[in-house]
């Protein structure tokens, strides 16, 4: 990258969370939420141009996915994230911000506008579809090849998980990102950083808490996270965008559900889950239009 990176950190729960910084203080923010399996350098390809279009960018490392953060005490939900995200925003001097999240930083974007939506100004959500405005009875045909889609959940759940994600340098990571999207060639350079984090196996420990947290009702954040998944969009304009060959999560039921929750859905041709490294900068195109149509907007007075 052609410009200065910065290293940011925040004590938070006991935890020392930690975020690539870039772009001029002063401008609007957008803050860039990595998923699994994954980290802030997927998001590369497509900084230079938020930073080139006059933005602050922040990308945060998601909770566990550093040595500093991972703690055997500490949660790992989705919840825990969105209170980072908030906490993130906070220790900035709330900004004018932008949401953009992918996979599991969608979930947690999703969670923070609806927990204060007048606190950011739009939301975009990559490879995950907006979620709210009720039961769309459409996604009934999708659900049994999406139940194949998400088999690797039951895996990521089982107590060995951090310790198949971390065997042969990561190689059953590689499958998943191959899996997600196919065809994608991806370089070992561009996976070295995703490897760094998963053949640590406390920190694979962590990462994979996050799928153990989803089904466990008994705990108040697990049920809490399912109850505003479900409830009514937030009021912010929302960009959904999608790979054409996602192999993680239904194309057709993710339209299905962003157009139920108002938001606008485009799908990208030629990339699948990772789309964000697959075709920065048609990712770019899609997000700096839908930035600068809502910089004015006022959700934050």
């Amino acid at each position: 990258m052609g410009f200065s990176e910065s290293t940011l950190t925040l004590r938070r729960e006991g935890l020392e969370l930690t975020a690539r910084g870039f772009g001029p203080a002063d401008a609007p923010l957008v803050m860039l939420l990595h998923g699994f399996p994954d980290t802030p350098h997927g998001w590369d390809g497509v900084i230079p141009a938020l930073v080139d279009a006059g933005y602050q960018v922040l990308a945060p490392w998601l909770r566990g996915y550093t040595r500093g953060s991972a703690d055997r005490r500490a949660r790992y939900d989705l919840m825990a994230v969105a209170a980072d995200v908030a906490a993130w925003h906070a220790e900035l001097g709330a900004p004018p911000t932008h949401l953009v999240g992918h996979d599991w930083g969608a979930f947690a974007a999703m969670v923070a506008a609806k927990q204060q939506p007048r606190q950011w100004l739009s939301l975009s959500l990559l490879a995950i579809p907006s979620f709210g405005g009720g039961f769309e009875p459409g996604i009934l045909r999708y659900l049994p090849r999406q139940l194949l889609l998400s088999a690797y959940i039951p895996v990521m759940q089982a107590r060995a998980s951090a310790r198949l994600l971390a065997r042969h340098d990561a190689a059953f990571v590689r499958w998943l990102w191959r899996r997600w999207s196919p065809g994608w060639e991806f370089t070992d350079l561009e996976f070295a950083p995703t490897a760094a984090v998963f053949t640590d196996t406390e920190l694979g420990w962590a990462a994979t808490r996050y799928y153990r947290s989803l089904f466990t009702v008994a705990r108040a954040p697990s049920r809490e996270f399912q109850q505003l998944l479900m409830a009514p969009a937030a009021d912010l304009p929302t960009l959904a965008l999608a790979g054409a060959r996602d192999g993680c999560l239904s194309v057709d039921m993710g339209r299905l559900l962003s157009h139920r929750a108002g938001a606008t859905h485009a799908v990208l041709a030629d990339c699948g889950h990772f789309l964000q490294a697959e075709r920065p900068d048609a990712v770019a195109a899609h997000l700096l239009p839908h930035l600068r149509a809502h910089e004015g907007t006022d959700h934050t007075g």
